[in-house]
């Protein structure tokens, strides 16, 4: 597995080694001591699994108690994958970053506690799967602005589709807003 540190402090694109022959592929998803290795030493305690439709936005989420570490990645389709920094005490505080992530590249994302997190499927269809380090906790739940002009984050929409959102997505907190962490 190939571990690469990202603009943002402690997000990690992983890149694992896929061994392939006619018959298909194998590759390690989750190796704790590799991982641990790599400075990502988290215990899962929560998996979930989206299918969603091309130019569905999902996010951006946070927990402001019990937040989240999540190890993101797709099993059909494909995403553009989107984490904004919401820790104070963070080098990269405020700051976003993005990354296309799909079946065939077979990337994964470590999204640590403290950040923002959403995707748009910019396939027909994606399979999104994630492993969550705490459980899912709807009174801490929030939902950061997707389209707030302060993150500047260009997403991949043609010109003229709008994204399709939640009730809860389309009404986002701006980042000037939002709670955010020490």
């Amino acid at each position: 597995m190939k571990f690469t540190n990202t603009p943002l402090a402690g997000v990690v694109l992983i890149e694992p080694q896929v061994f392939g022959d006619t018959r298909g592929f194998f590759m390690e998803t989750w190796q704790k001591e590799k991982f641990k290795a790599a400075g990502i030493d988290a215990v899962f305690v929560q998996d979930n699994h989206s299918r969603s439709v091309q130019w569905t936005l999902r996010g951006l989420h946070l927990q402001v108690q019990h937040s989240q570490g999540k190890l993101v990645r797709v099993t059909a389709g494909s995403v553009f994958d989107v984490v904004v920094d919401l820790r104070r005490s963070s080098p990269s505080f405020g700051a976003t970053w993005n990354v296309a992530l799909s079946a065939e590249n077979h990337r994964m994302l470590w999204v640590p506690p403290g950040l923002a997190h959403g995707i748009l499927v910019t396939s027909d269809c994606a399979d999104f799967i994630y492993k969550c380090t705490e459980f899912y906790s709807p009174e801490h739940e929030r939902t950061l602005a997707w389209d707030d002009a302060a993150l500047d984050i260009r997403w991949p929409l043609p010109a003229g589709v709008a994204p399709k959102l939640s009730p809860k997505d389309a009404r986002g907190t701006s980042f000037a807003d939002i709670e955010t962490f020490a």
